[in-house]
């Protein structure tokens, strides 16, 4: 596998943190709540993004007020891809249907999706990081260039890890 395959992996966390983190979710081992674990899970996160997306749209133009038009092409690019990023995860296909659904998902398989799903609340929290980030050197209006590029890097490897996380139930589904 990856890197950002290990990396997620590794850094598993427990299902009660990512309970915590979402009110009303319950997780996946009952056969019957999946769908609603699932679609709980991703719009969850879509609505943070969402305010994510917002929080951009007002730096840039934070940027257009204090630096000019000179960064906004990379800017627009960012923006660009926290949007895929969103719209992947509104727009997923649900594993829960089919094979998915009958599995009898327990231990490691279910530790592994745990720690994917807690993956993307994390890279919510590392996104708002890097626009705060942003935001500061825009307004000390130096090292503006290299936090877009950490914010454009960041939401690069969102959209890998949710990619993998397909791949992860795919593969489960797989093992049927």
């Amino acid at each position: 596998m990856s890197n950002l395959y290990d990396q997620i992996v590794s850094n598993r966390g427990s299902l009660e943190r990512l309970v915590a983190r979402i009110p009303g979710f319950r997780g996946y081992q009952d056969k019957q709540a999946r769908r609603t674990a699932d679609r709980m899970l991703r719009d969850y996160i879509v609505g943070q993004l969402d305010e994510r997306l917002r929080r951009l749209v007002r730096i840039e133009k934070l940027i257009l007020d204090n630096l000019g038009m000179s960064f906004m092409p990379r800017t627009r690019d960012a923006k660009g891809k926290l949007q895929l990023y969103r719209d992947k995860i509104a727009t997923a296909a649900p594993k829960y249907d089919g094979m998915w659904a009958q599995m009898k998902i327990e231990g490691e398989q279910l530790a592994e999706i745990y720690s994917f799903d807690e993956a993307q609340i994390l890279y919510v929290e590392k996104i708002d990081l890097a626009l705060e980030q942003l935001q500061e050197a825009v307004l000390e209006k130096e090292g503006v260039e290299a936090a877009i590029f950490e914010l454009d890097g960041l939401v690069n490897e969102a959209i890998d890890a949710f990619a993998l996380r397909d791949d992860v139930l795919t593969r489960f589904a797989d093992q049927v």
